[in-house]
């Protein structure tokens, strides 16, 4: 089997975050056996698209597409000289889940059997709140007491963005302090501890802030802090880890086993969060779970994306002996998937099943390919 054909998708628009508007890259791997595999990407999907036309295409075009770990070191090594740690390691990844769902189609399999079988039947979730009933900054009891009645019974929460963004991360004032942990009583208020709340601090405080924060946070039994700091300066991360008792998430804005390595060595972070669209693709996600487990360390896999991401995050937490637990979104498998894809990976009583079907178990809703707003372009290799 051969690869002939690469097919990029760009969807304008796929949801939006903290950070604003996200567009999602679909990037389809055609062979001369008529098996196609199907990987993603985001935030930028233009960026990303550009790298696999221009760069990665040539590497793939006429290459036996089940090579997927040879695949992988030949495209880090095309792109290697200038940098990697961008857009080039997530069109990698997208490319990567592509081979994965491809091999899983041609072997009959879904992925979760070739990463070396099923370690659980049920996968435990957490909802991250970009919520389409409940804003958390607002009425995050009511949302914690929505989410437990769907089974969920963790969740989390970024209540201190916007004073991070008003203040550019320098400083904290009491009153904002206050403020900023008053959907955290309310969670604990109406749930009580049957509820687990992570918090996300999109790296945006300096150390002494975080150190303040941490501090506070304290008495409310927090699962873990996420990303307080930049992820450039793990020295800065140790010191963190010596001030505050509640643990430490770390980082899905790493790429690769190489930029986790000093994360799990260190034993700075107690949670592992690799994306599977950002690190390298599932080859790249299960490495750093094994050097996690090595250390014994959980890993918690970032699920904020698009629906390939999710399915692929399904296949490889059904596989990971030490999964901790699997992020997830209610608004996007609820609403913002539908039309999308052949089937959202709805969570059933606060957990998640892995499809049974070959590859990643799920398909692009043909609609997808006449939208308005999607534009489709192929690289072949010269006849």
């Amino acid at each position: 089997m051969k690869i002939t054909k690469i097919e990029t998708i760009r969807l304008a628009q796929g949801i939006r975050v903290h950070a604003g508007a996200v567009s999602w890259l679909w990037v389809r791997i055609h062979t001369d056996e008529d098996v196609v595999g199907l990987g993603e990407t985001y935030p930028a999907a233009d960026a990303a698209e550009a790298v696999v036309r221009n760069l990665l295409a040539e590497v793939l075009l006429g290459r036996d597409p089940g090579q997927i770990d040879r695949l992988w070191a030949d495209m880090l090594l095309k792109v290697g000289y200038h940098g990697w740690a961008g857009s080039e390691m997530r069109a990698i990844s997208a490319i990567d889940i592509a081979l994965w769902d491809l091999l899983g189609k041609v072997t009959g399999q879904p992925v979760y059997q070739l990463l070396g079988g099923k370690s659980r039947d049920r996968i435990r979730t957490y909802n991250t709140c970009y919520d389409h009933v409940y804003d958390f900054n607002r009425e995050a009891g009511k949302l914690a007491r929505d989410l437990m009645e769907m089974g969920i019974s963790a969740m989390k929460i970024w209540p201190f963005d916007q004073t991070a963004l008003a203040n550019r991360g320098e400083y904290i004032t009491q009153a904002e302090l206050e403020k900023c942990l008053q959907p955290v009583r309310q969670i604990r208020e109406a749930a009580g501890d049957s509820m687990d709340i992570a918090m996300e601090f999109h790296g945006y405080w300096n150390l002494p802030a975080a150190i303040k924060i941490a501090r506070a946070l304290e008495p409310y039994r927090i699962l873990w802090l996420e990303e307080m700091l930049p992820q450039d300066n793990m020295a800065a991360y140790g010191q963190l880890k010596q001030e505050t008792s509640i643990p430490l998430c770390l980082s899905e804005r790493l790429m690769t086993r190489y930029q986790f390595r000093e994360v799990i060595e260190q034993g700075i972070a107690q949670f592992v969060m690799p994306d599977i669209c950002w690190c390298g693709g599932i080859s790249e996600a299960k490495k750093i779970a094994t050097m996690a487990e090595t250390h014994y360390l959980p890993v918690a896999p970032h699920n904020c994306g698009g629906p390939i991401l999710h399915f692929a995050s399904l296949q490889l937490a059904a596989n990971l002996t030490n999964l901790f637990i699997l992020e997830s979104v209610r608004r996007h498998y609820l609403r913002d998937y539908q039309g999308l894809v052949s089937r959202t990976g709805a969570s059933q009583q606060g957990s998640f099943l892995a499809p049974e079907a070959p590859g990643l178990g799920v398909e692009l809703d043909p609609s997808v390919f006449t939208r308005s707003d999607v534009s489709i372009q192929f690289v072949e290799k010269p006849s």
